[in-house]
């Protein structure tokens, strides 16, 4: 089911990674935090990225009753690039940065002073940091080889990125399932689009625009 998802995730990730000078091997930082879905972890954490409010605030992602952008793929995407480069500047390397989204920037660093270590690599962790990097690497190779592991996948296996166009709102919508209805569309699906929405209205400031996906109507067809 990963590797199902992957087309469609990749095609948002792979582009805000590039442009933020991240490499591309950190999607599978994603892959391992979630499954490539809106998931809750036991602590919390939500989305592909597995931000915590706290953390996911900290980075400039809205998480209110009106909207929480960690279910928001390229915002939260653009959070993590943005963790994942203050890390690497803090820390030294990507496997360290890589390791600090699991255990966190200070205890990478408090880890690295104490033994005297600047590669990743030989540092003596606890397990779950210590196989953290190991698994985006496990990833990787299943992923860009799947036949080669036993995943018998078809290009028409993997799901294709949904048609879209993108409305701008700056204002409140009284009622989302009535706004989907006049787009030719269902609150459903609207809601699966876009995550990040919390319930059925909407309610913008005068200084806020949110961008809502919307299905073109020949994508519409396609999920009917």
């Amino acid at each position: 089911i990963i590797l199902k998802r992957s087309k469609r995730a990749f095609a948002i990730i792979e582009p805000i990674l590039k442009a933020n000078e991240i490499p591309d091997d950190f999607k599978y930082l994603a892959v391992i935090e979630s499954g490539l879905a809106d998931v809750v972890s036991g602590s919390g954490a939500a989305g592909y990225w597995q931000f915590m409010k706290n953390t996911g605030a900290s980075y400039g992602l809205e998480i209110s009753e009106n909207a929480d952008e960690r279910y928001n793929l390229e915002k939260a995407t653009l959070a993590a690039c943005k963790y994942l480069k203050h890390a690497k500047e803090v820390l030294g390397s990507w496997a360290m940065a890589a390791g600090s989204y699991n255990r966190g920037v200070q205890g990478v660093m408090n880890a690295k002073n104490a033994q005297r270590q600047t590669n990743y690599y030989n540092l003596y962790l606890n397990s779950e940091t210590s196989r953290y990097v190991l698994r985006m690497v496990a990833m990787k190779l299943i992923m860009e080889n799947p036949r080669h592991y036993g995943f018998q996948i078809k290009p028409s296996d993997y799901y294709d990125l949904i048609e879209t166009y993108t409305v701008k709102v700056d204002s409140n919508i009284a009622s989302l399932p009535d706004w989907a209805t006049e787009r030719h569309t269902t609150y459903k699906i609207i809601r699966e689009l876009n995550p990040w929405l919390q319930g059925y209205d909407l309610k913008a400031s005068s200084k806020q625009t949110y961008e809502i996906k919307v299905p073109t109507l020949q994508a519409q067809g396609s999920e009917n």
